[in-house]
């Protein structure tokens, strides 16, 4: 794991496409920002996990398909 210190309004690049921005730190909350590609998926961890849950009880649906459709929805 690689473990960074990053002030408000400061970034981290994950490859060429993917930053991850320190929007703003209040008490023990941290929010950020991520800007990435549409075929990037970006999760919340705990759902995430839920869909890995999901994904592990249905079959013949892979995780780039059930992806891809997710995105299709939200972009309805």
């Amino acid at each position: 794991m690689l473990l960074l210190t990053r002030k408000s309004n400061q970034s981290i690049m994950i490859g060429d496409e993917v930053e991850i921005s320190v929007l703003s730190i209040m008490g023990e909350k941290v929010r950020i920002g991520i800007q990435a590609p549409r075929s990037i998926p970006v999760f919340r961890k705990e759902v995430y996990l839920e869909i890995q849950h999901e994904k592990a009880g249905a079959t013949g649906v892979g995780a780039r398909e059930e992806v891809s459709a997710a995105l299709q929805r939200l972009a309805e």
